[in-house]
């Protein structure tokens, strides 16, 4: 169970750390539309659990990263529009993202990053030089690195999101997806993601493919 207190306290303390000037809307009405939308019915992966620990991971990774609280307002909108019978959810949590931060304070530069890394999450793939996009796609990938229990129960949720598309169909939809992942040459960027999960991350998807490939 996601301690929704906690995460309003976490949102806080990142707004109050980027935005400028001193009036502004109260941020808990931001943190309350946020967590609304990470709420939705139709989420059963892409939820409070995976926000939590995506923010979990920026945490760990913070010292790999130019900005560190860009990166964490990004993994607060990274999934913040999603629909998975939507193609273009990454773009419209973007939009969201340079809609509201402004209102909320937050500079123009700072707003510009968050939607830029919001985008990178279409691809999980940073350039050698883009360390805030190193740690956040690394962030959202972590979960690829799970004991074998967790990462069973995360491949279920998301065929639980797409239970409108047939079993055919979206075995070779997540299989394309795997060969993608897998056809990156390092799944994760950091050096603590490159040493404590790319090789787990790798098995699984490994493991999972041969699965659906049976």
């Amino acid at each position: 169970m996601v301690d929704l207190d906690a995460l309003r306290t976490r949102w806080l303390r990142t707004l109050l750390s980027v935005r400028e000037g001193t009036r502004h809307p109260d941020p808990d009405v931001y943190a309350d539309a946020l967590l609304r939308r990470w709420q939705e019915p139709q989420r059963h992966y892409h939820t409070l659990t995976h926000l939590a620990a995506v923010l979990d991971h920026v945490d760990t990774l913070q010292a790999y990263a130019d900005d560190p609280d860009a990166v964490r307002l990004a993994a607060w909108f990274h999934d913040a529009v999603y629909l998975p019978d939507r193609s273009e959810n990454e773009e419209r949590s973007a939009g969201l993202a340079e809609r509201a931060l402004p209102e909320a304070g937050v500079p123009e530069r700072t707003t510009a990053e968050v939607a830029r890394l919001v985008r990178l999450t279409v691809t999980h793939d940073p350039a050698d030089d883009d360390r805030n996009g190193q740690v956040l796609c690394d962030a959202d990938l972590a979960i690829l690195a799970s004991a074998p229990s967790v990462y069973a129960a995360y491949t279920a949720a998301v065929r639980e999101e797409y239970h409108f598309v047939p079993n055919d169909a979206f075995r070779a939809g997540r299989a394309a997806v795997l060969r993608q992942l897998l056809d990156l040459p390092r799944l994760f960027r950091t050096p603590y993601g490159a040493e404590r999960w790319e090789a787990t991350a790798r098995c699984n998807l490994g493991g999972e493919l041969e699965l659906l490939s049976s």
